[in-house]
């Protein structure tokens, strides 16, 4: 077999393997995580797009610098008004819970994941372009099979894949909602990556893409125009840095809210408990309670919020309180080179619509509650969108490298909060800490948590402390995807790769 060559964790097989792929080849992380971005747009096509956007944490080997690539979605430069755009409201139903969405071709910002995959693979990226959509290319136009997962999400979202008769036409032919089992082919998708590989990114910021992208917005009622999808930069932002009992987290910067809410979480924990200690459920859902209060602060920036004097406020919050009593997808891959790449990438839930020729559907960011929490419509143009995704790297005493991050909306940073808290207070392997249960509470004190059953559940005198605490906690019977799905790699001090797929949304490791 040879000496390995890198690890790939993910939300899907085929998403996995195309980064394998890379690797076995000789493709670094940067390039595998490319082109397991770009395949992902296939098999998870409720989690990512085209017409989407995200981040990715990059960490080349031996370096001690790490660069966040940011190309989430951006406000469009101008606004039309109210009465000209489609914007409108739909119930996702989870089950347990249901959630409202906005749609419509008013409900999407600027795409940003194009100019972000080849801004990576620009810096870092050493296998060439087209090699890397190949996978893509091939899962499109040969089809993948739906998984139990993916069957589940369609009946989430269904009054967005049968919103318009194109999107019918792909995701219920003959009126029947594709289930699992059935085949997802897209051949016009297959055919616009693989322009893609020929013709490069200007064929989403001015080519026939963009135009058609213009089109949909102009007829049926969007904000986008040529000079949002030509205007659109990547950022490239330093990590915001912080440091967790002698581990230190690489944490998506700001104008993402979620590095600094997990640093806050982080570093009120740490003052709270002494080493050694891990927190309890009720303990957790606590701090969350806090980190949603400080979130809440619309007039602190988000750089205040992992000031001492700020935890130290919110510490006099718990002081009284006893201890004891959207569509999004992740990838992390790390090379035996040890260079490591986290990537969290999103459509939203999509507008409805599928871009005429294109096979894909634009986000609907625009119409996420959670991304416009002062109200729809009074976004400011030309603005990054603030986000909760996570793509995070941490390192820690020994040398061990550790890419992380999760899908799952607000859920984000408490998922990743809890197994940061697994790995490095409770010493859990990468499994455990992934597969042991989890709680969330929303803002305004709504606490949900997962209750079983799980191998490694809350015990009965926790499960009572945070009943106690919050009577009207919601226990989930099963495992759902509303708790995240943390994919992780690792790469430990001796070199040995590992890693773990999340089971709520369908993790998939390969180490090659």
């Amino acid at each position: 077999m040879g000496e390995p060559k890198g690890v790939v964790a993910a939300g899907h097989k085929v998403t996995a393997e195309a980064a394998a792929e890379v690797l076995r080849e000789g493709g670094n992380a940067f390039d595998a995580a490319i082109a397991a971005m770009a395949t992902a747009t296939v098999p998870e096509f409720v989690f990512s797009s085209l017409g989407g956007g995200g981040f990715a944490m990059a960490r080349p080997a031996n370096s001690r610098t790490a660069i966040c690539y940011d190309f989430f979605a951006q406000t469009p430069r101008a606004k039309r008004s109210e009465d000209e755009i489609e914007f409108y409201a739909i119930q996702a139903d989870f089950g347990p819970a249901t959630q409202e969405f906005h749609i419509g071709a008013g409900s999407s910002a600027v795409p940003g994941i194009v100019p972000g995959l080849y801004a990576i693979h620009d810096d870092l990226g050493r296998v060439p372009m087209a090699r890397l959509l190949e996978p893509a290319v091939l899962a499109a136009r040969n089809g993948v099979t739906i998984t139990d997962l993916h069957g589940y999400l369609y009946t989430v979202v269904a009054p967005i894949l049968t919103a318009t008769p194109a999107a019918r036409g792909y995701f219920a032919p003959d009126e029947r909602l594709l289930r699992a089992g059935d085949v997802y082919a897209n051949a016009e998708v297959s055919d616009t990556i693989d322009a893609l590989a020929r013709e490069g990114p200007r064929l989403f910021t001015e080519g026939e893409v963009a135009q058609a992208i213009t089109a949909q917005s102009r007829d049926l009622g969007g904000h986008l125009t040529l000079d949002d999808l030509k205007g659109y930069e990547v950022e490239r932002r330093a990590p915001l840095i912080w440091r967790y009992r002698g581990h230190e987290l690489l944490l998506n910067p700001a104008p993402a809210a979620s590095g600094a809410l997990i640093a806050f979480a982080l570093g009120v924990l740490e003052k709270l408990l002494p080493e050694g200690r891990a927190p309890d459920p009720a303990t957790l859902a606590r701090i969350m309670e806090e980190t949603n209060t400080v979130r809440e602060a619309r007039g602190q920036a988000l750089h205040e919020i992992v000031r001492d004097a700020t935890i130290e406020s919110h510490l006099q919050a718990l002081a009284g309180r006893a201890p004891s009593t959207r569509g999004t997808t992740h990838i992390s891959v790390i090379d035996a080179q040890g260079n490591a790449a986290a990537a969290t990438i999103t459509n939203g839930e999509g507008n409805g619509h599928m871009v005429k020729g294109c096979g894909f559907m634009l986000n609907n960011m625009l119409g996420e509650e959670d991304l416009n929490p002062g109200g729809f419509h009074l976004w400011e143009p030309d603005t990054r969108l603030s986000t909760m995704m996570a793509p995070t790297i941490a390192l820690s005493p020994g040398g061990a490298l550790t890419a992380l991050g999760s899908g799952g909306s607000n859920r984000i940073r408490t998922a990743i909060l809890q197994v940061a808290v697994n790995l490095f207070d409770r010493n859990m392997g990468l499994e455990d800490a992934i597969n042991a249960a989890r709680l969330h509470v929303e803002r305004g004190g709504a606490v949900s948590f997962e209750e079983g059953p799980w191998e490694i559940a809350f015990n009965e005198d926790e499960r009572a402390a945070l009943l106690d605490a919050y009577p009207q906690a919601h226990g989930w019977p099963e495992a759902n995807l509303f708790f995240g799905g943390v994919h992780t790699a690792r790469r430990n001090g001796n070199g040995r790769l590992e890693g773990a797929g999340d089971p709520r949304r369908e993790g998939c490791v390969v180490v090659v």
